[in-house]
């Protein structure tokens, strides 16, 4: 446990540095969005882009992984939206399902799972992400349009999902990453080395950033949100999703699918990351209940030092 301990502490205490940073007033809170901009537009795209050209193409296409992460992100929503609707309505109980089923895999699975699985493990997390950015936040999106909308709110919010997706850096860095795995192609020399540059200041950037916009949010609501509102959903993110994963996952390898073992911890281990910093800022858009999340993220976040890597030490 030690030693896992070892290799995650510089993980979270770039969260922590962020945090208290902004807390302490040496990062002003209007310097956040530039920090945000950085990793969403440069340095997260070309980590993204490089593990994907490195890897293999038959990795980044593993359909037996997407179908077994796909299916717990679906169970989580639903059983999520099912347990709050009638206390929160449509709008913030599918917000609270999206924290629940949404790891920071961007963020902070892809760095953290190399750097404690090796490269291998990069072409599992691609997978999840993409199952995250494009399915799971676009289905809850439109969920949360069901609140007196009708039938054309939910037209709308899958046409501004779709529109959100688009301008989206991540999925288009790793299509293209992709598609450069699956051409055997390379980058001239010095805009492959221009590109492995941002891509090394994606891992501390994206961490510091991340507690920077926990603090920011923690800041900016002053409402008093009851406990029983927030920890039981933190709590299912780190313990029931990545519970959840495993026995999908050997349900899949008994009904032989081809699921290796590695593949398996890797898809528990993302599933056991604290709930996405992003999720807060899809909240603002369209008005849900930003303290409660952003209590969701940052008890998730807190915790996830000692049930991450609690599960790391079970699972390698």
């Amino acid at each position: 446990m030690l030693s896992v301990l070892l290799v995650t502490f510089p993980f979270f205490a770039l969260v922590l540095c962020g945090y208290l940073a902004t807390r302490g007033g040496a990062l002003h809170a209007s310097a956040i969005g530039g920090l945000n901009g950085f990793v969403l537009y440069f340095a997260l795209p070309a980590m993204l882009y490089r593990f994907g050209a490195q890897t293999p193409i038959a990795r980044l296409l593993d359909p037996a992984a997407a179908g077994v992460y796909l299916l717990c992100a679906c169970l989580m929503v639903a059983g999520t939206v099912a347990l709050t609707l009638r206390r929160r309505g449509w709008n913030d109980a599918a917000f609270g399902a999206l924290v629940a089923a949404f790891p920071n895999t961007g963020f902070m699975g892809l760095p953290l799972l190399v750097a404690l699985m090796g490269e291998a493990s990069a072409g599992t997390v691609i997978v999840v992400l993409t199952v995250d950015l494009v399915i799971t936040s676009s289905a809850c999106i439109a969920l949360s349009r069901l609140e007196g909308a009708g039938a054309h709110g939910v037209a709308v919010a899958l046409r501004n999902a779709a529109r959100g997706m688009a301008v989206n850096p991540m999925p288009w860095a790793i299509a293209l990453g992709g598609l450069a795995s699956a051409l055997h192609w390379r980058l001239p020399a010095p805009v492959d080395q221009t590109v492995a540059m941002l891509a090394g200041a994606a891992s501390p950037v994206a961490l510091f950033t991340i507690g920077a916009v926990l603090a920011r949010s923690q800041m900016n609501q002053h409402e008093h949100v009851p406990p029983g509102q927030y920890v039981p959903i933190a709590l299912a993110k780190l313990l029931v999703h990545p519970l959840l994963v495993w026995a999908v996952a050997r349900l899949a390898q008994a009904l032989g699918a081809p699921l290796s073992d590695f593949t398996l911890a890797v898809l528990v281990l993302l599933a056991a990351l604290p709930s996405a910093s992003n999720v807060s800022l899809l909240v603002e858009r369209f008005g849900a209940h930003g303290g409660r999340v952003a209590r969701i993220i940052m008890v998730s976040t807190a915790l996830a030092f000692i049930s991450f890597s609690a599960a790391v030490a079970l699972l390698t």
